[in-house]
């Protein structure tokens, strides 16, 4: 059985997945601040990560893969980068809406190809290439805001947190792929898992001590809140397997461009949960990032 279109169902699955979390995420700031936030992410999650490798062991994925130098490296350096990622879109959340934030961050893909070629090697066709510049132009049209060229109601500080939180997940996309990459035995699923398991131990090693060390507060309300943080870490889990699949099948820039479908799921939730209206604008640049989801798979 071939599993090379595989990675666009598991890439939609992982979008939505992380959608939920994100959500999660972005209420437990108010409690935990955006580094609490971040940390639950990981710190719930990792118990999941190890069912997850549980699960694919004992339905005969094979025997556990012994880390490598290299793969430890590419782990750690994922690890690192996306827990900076994921507090820079925490902060930028409580400053502009759930939607339009995601958009920022959903300028990753031409990071990613960029990020991608240089690190891996990874070359995408024309047409995919053309994908990614159509989809990211809508990303570009939803972040805009009338009068912004004038400098006016730009929102810098959240525009800034938002592109480099995109530049640090697209660095963390390329890293995880090469640790997947790096382990070479073993099916798909199998290096997939290893690497989640591997990636989230080492970033709730970190985020614990930092928080033990400097924020001893939030660390204890994140305990506290262990319903909602529950959730957020399983459903980070989730999403994370899925990215990984999809990143041991494809490139991280086919990925993470048919992931911009998450920003039309962040404007679902925002319209329900947060009470935040669509604009045309908004609505125009959403029409775009769909022509250019589905230009890329078309190039497929």
């Amino acid at each position: 059985m071939t599993f090379g279109l595989f990675w666009i169902p598991a890439t939609l699955v992982a979008a939505a997945a992380q959608t939920a979390r994100n959500a999660m995420q972005r209420s437990l700031t108010e409690t935990l601040g955006t580094v609490g936030a971040s940390q639950v992410r990981f710190l719930y999650g990792f118990p999941f990560a190890i069912l997850f490798l549980g699960l694919v062991l004992a339905a005969g994925g094979g025997k556990p893969l012994p880390p490598t130098a290299a793969f430890l490296g590419f782990v750690c350096a994922g690890a690192v980068t996306q827990i900076l990622a994921t507090v820079l879109m925490l902060a930028a959340m409580r400053e502009r809406s759930f939607a339009v934030t995601t958009a920022y961050i959903k300028t990753e893909p031409v990071q990613v190809a960029v990020f991608g070629l240089a690190v891996l090697g990874d070359t995408l066709t024309p047409m995919a290439v053309t994908a990614i510049v159509v989809a990211t132009a809508g990303v570009v049209l939803m972040a805009l805001k009338p009068g912004s060229l004038r400098g006016e109601g730009l929102g810098l500080r959240p525009a800034a947190f938002g592109v480099v939180a995109g530049a640090f997940f697209a660095l963390s996309a390329i890293f995880f792929r090469g640790a997947i990459l790096d382990l070479g035995e073993g099916s798909f699923v199998l290096r997939s898992t290893t690497t989640l398991v591997w990636s989230l131990g080492v970033q709730t090693a970190i985020l614990m001590a930092w928080m033990a060390a400097f924020d001893r507060g939030a660390l204890a309300r994140s305990f506290q809140a262990w319903r909602p943080s529950l959730f957020a870490g399983f459903m980070g889990a989730f999403a994370s397997q899925f990215w990984f699949i999809g990143f041991s099948l494809t490139s991280a820039a086919n990925v993470r461009t048919l992931a911009l479908v998450e920003v039309l799921f962040a404007q679902a939730v925002s319209r329900r949960l947060f009470a935040q209206s669509t604009t045309p604008r908004e609505a125009l640049g959403m029409a775009l990032i769909v022509g250019g989801v589905v230009l890329l798979l078309w190039a497929h």
